[in-house]
């Protein structure tokens, strides 16, 4: 079974410019601060706005993403409801050289058991890339059988872990009693210690988009058990990020810190949905995290 070797891997923002192009300079300052942390990066996730971007825009930010020669795995996100337009991405990843592949639960259809294990397992069979399988219901609208990520790993080598994001450490264990061999990372920021005291690995994550080098530290505090450095408002801080659909508070707060030029997101994305407590509030989550970065030493 193939493994992942970093603990942590942001969920890339996608920076636009004004008329909601690619900003491909801020782009590569975002992923270069993500390589000094030594921090995986996921690019195309939900958090990127991936299923926003037309094909030729997501082909374009792989293989960008690719040419920068990151001294940090890159993992690409595979997500929709369209088999064949998935399949076409996997191959083009695969020709471009990626890492690593994240394939969600397939979004609206709401599929049972057998209906996601043959979906999978379709994705699978046509690439040898380590792939992660995502549990996301809140976005999906389904829940990934605990039972599915355990079969698939029986068929197929490149299984190599789960991102759960069901929001419930009742639901992460149940994944765990069936596939205790898998890599579990938490999909949550805010649920990193309590996975990881249940069997979790690492972290992908939307807080590292601000906060690279100082969610490496917490993750790696938390694995190696030294639960004194902990940062007790981190779940508060993380949660701040979520005020509005992410990525919008994220964006919001990357603009005051510098690392990119323009808020934009795509519809049905808004900024408006982001109120002035929100703001506020990631200001002081700023603040916080890095009053306690400092602390633990760096």
């Amino acid at each position: 079974m193939k493994k992942l070797e970093f603990p942590v891997y942001t969920a890339m923002i996608t920076p636009m410019n004004e008329d909601g192009s690619v900003d491909y300079e801020s782009l590569e300052y975002l992923l270069r601060k993500q390589e000094q942390a030594k921090v995986g990066t996921l690019v195309l996730g939900s958090t990127g706005e991936g299923l926003n971007l037309i094909d030729e825009e997501k082909r374009t930010v792989i293989k960008f993403t690719k040419e920068l020669k990151l001294e940090v795995p890159l993992m690409v996100g595979i997500g929709g409801h369209n088999l064949e337009a998935q399949k076409n991405l996997i191959r083009y990843a695969d020709e471009v050289g990626v890492d690593a592949l994240l394939l969600v639960t397939p979004l609206y259809a709401k599929p049972g058991k057998e209906g996601q294990f043959e979906w999978f397992s379709e994705l699978l069979s046509i690439t040898e890339t380590p792939c992660m399988l995502y549990n996301v219901p809140s976005r999906t609208g389904v829940k990934l059988h605990p039972e599915v990520p355990a079969r698939l790993s029986e068929k197929f080598s490149n299984v190599m872990g789960v991102k759960e994001a069901s929001g419930s450490v009742e639901e992460f264990k149940q994944f765990r009693k069936h596939s205790p061999d898998l890599d579990f990372y938490s999909g949550d920021d805010g649920l990193i210690e309590a996975f990881v005291k249940e069997g979790g690995v690492g972290l992908v994550s939307v807080a590292s988009n601000v906060w690279p080098a100082q969610t490496r530290k917490l993750v790696d505090v938390i694995l190696d058990g030294d639960f004194n450095d902990l940062f007790g408002d981190w779940e508060e801080s993380a949660n701040a990020l979520f005020s509005a659909s992410n990525p919008v508070p994220t964006k919001v707060l990357l603009q005051h810190k510098g690392w990119i030029t323009n808020t934009t997101v795509r519809l049905p994305l808004s900024l408006n949905d982001l109120t002035a407590e929100g703001e506020e509030a990631l200001l002081e989550a700023d603040r916080k995290v890095n009053e306690w970065f400092k602390g633990v030493g760096n």
